[in-house]
């Protein structure tokens, strides 16, 4: 696994800016109801490792002596400039399973588009797997290759993964299809419709992660609120 190496930070509400000044990005590590550790990240080493590695990939974050494999879990970018202002980490045990969403990568052509009978419809990005950390796929790949024929759909049934990975949504959802094609207008307004879907199902599973982060982050920091009194005790 990669390394990334994190100092712990006592900045927190409007400073962290100076840190974001200062090349660092302010990121919380949390998870199986530890204590939240507050840290910084240098960005250049972040986006190497997020570079390589990618999002919902486990890596070893390095605090001091001590060695945590943890999820990217959550990077949040600016809604303008795209820069990453906060990172979630979130700590994991490797021989627990856990469920992440895998991105999809498109290769290949569809002959039916390439002949130009018809135009392809993405309904899907990402699909969410169950596996052990060691076992997370960076990428899922879709062949579009067999797509030969308008109507044609790739299924979620039909992707391959490897061993160990297990897909938890419906297998029946469309992953990809064929369309028969349409004037200018009504391809744009296709598209559109498509997106519009991937959106609702974006915005969803979002809704879906943000919950699940909130209570794990509420469980930590119950953690530690729990193990404080026991030290003042």
């Amino acid at each position: 696994m990669m390394e990334l190496v994190a100092e712990k930070r006592e900045v927190f509400g409007r400073a962290v800016r100076q840190l974001r000044i200062q090349g660092l990005i302010p990121a919380e590590l949390y998870g199986h109801g530890l204590p939240n550790l507050h840290l910084s990240i240098p960005a250049k080493e972040f986006l190497k490792v997020l570079k390589e590695a990618g999002e919902n990939t486990v890596v070893t974050v390095v605090v001091g002596s001590e060695k945590l494999p943890a999820l990217i879990y959550d990077v949040a970018r600016h809604p303008v400039s795209d820069e990453i202002v906060s990172v979630d980490l979130y700590q994991v045990r490797m021989d627990e399973k856990i469920k992440a969403a895998v991105p999809l990568e498109f290769t290949g052509e569809a002959p039916v588009v390439k002949e130009a009978l018809g135009v392809l419809v993405k309904s899907m990005h990402e699909v969410e797997v169950e596996a052990l950390p060691a076992d997370l796929p960076r990428e899922i790949t879709v062949d579009l290759g067999g797509l030969t024929e308008l109507g044609q759909s790739i299924y979620v049934k039909d992707l391959s993964v490897p061993a160990g990975v297990k897909i938890v949504v419906d297998l029946e959802t469309v992953v990809v299809s064929v369309t028969e094609k349409t004037s200018e207008e009504e391809e744009k307004a296709a598209q559109e419709a498509a997106a519009a879907v991937g959106v609702e199902q974006v915005v969803a599973e979002t809704e879906e992660k943000k919950a699940e982060r909130d209570a794990q982050k509420e469980a930590s920091s119950s953690a530690e609120g729990s193990s404080a009194k026991e030290v003042k005790k």
